[in-house]
């Protein structure tokens, strides 16, 4: 199995080889002698997928934002926040497996990958748009026009995910449960205050986890 929903959730979750095979609607895959370039449609997918490396190759999404998206102004945060709840959202998350007795050896080493995903989150969803626009509103408050940064976290639907597909992450059929890396996107907002001290000492850092049904 390639792609798995969570039913009614607004969340689907594609394997990036399944992905660059099979792209969905607005998507087309480009191929290079270095690996794959993706080329996606503004007007309906917000994409935030860094470069990555993966079995075939290096994958760049040419309509990416990033990961990290940065906002100067008004215009720009309303920009963003309006694609949010109205566009299909597009992450590239890794499940991976610890290793405890390596974790504790030393600390740092990186966990074995087991899959990489496309992850599809639909911004227009009811839930998910209320759960989006609360979040955001939350963080406009306790900030209080400051600079600040929101980390906006998909790590609880893609555990729920998992647990149903657990036997999409593992070759060997073993009971994995993963670490998710990269399961998060973050919104950098920069205001023009002369005196920003909440943000220069690290206090306007925020972050909230969206949830599915």
């Amino acid at each position: 199995m390639t792609t798995d929903r969570l039913s009614h959730s607004g969340m689907r979750v594609t394997e990036v080889e399944e992905f660059l095979k099979n792209p969905p609607a607005g998507f087309s895959v480009e191929v290079l002698c270095s690996g794959y370039r993706v080329h996606s449609d503004p007007e309906s997918s917000l994409v935030l997928i860094e470069d990555f490396d993966s079995c075939r190759g290096e994958i760049v999404f040419a309509q990416s934002l990033g990961r990290k998206v940065k906002m100067q102004n008004l215009w720009e945060y309303s920009s963003m926040r309006k694609s949010l709840v109205s566009k299909w959202i597009y992450l590239h998350a890794t499940a991976c497996e610890e290793n405890p007795s390596v974790a504790m050896q030393k600390e740092g080493n990186e966990a074995r990958v087991l899959k990489q995903f496309v992850v599809c989150i639909d911004g227009n969803n009811p839930f998910i748009k209320w759960q989006m626009e609360r979040g955001l509103d939350w963080t406009i408050s306790s900030v209080a026009g400051e600079s600040y940064s929101v980390d906006i976290d998909l790590t609880e639907p893609l555990e729920s995910w998992a647990a149903i597909n657990s036997h999409t992450l593992n070759d060997k059929l073993l009971q994995v449960k993963p670490v998710w890396r990269d399961a998060s996107f973050t919104l950098k907002y920069h205001s023009d205050a002369l005196f920003d001290f909440p943000h220069w000492f690290g206090f306007s850092k925020r972050k909230f986890n969206l949830r599915l049904k």
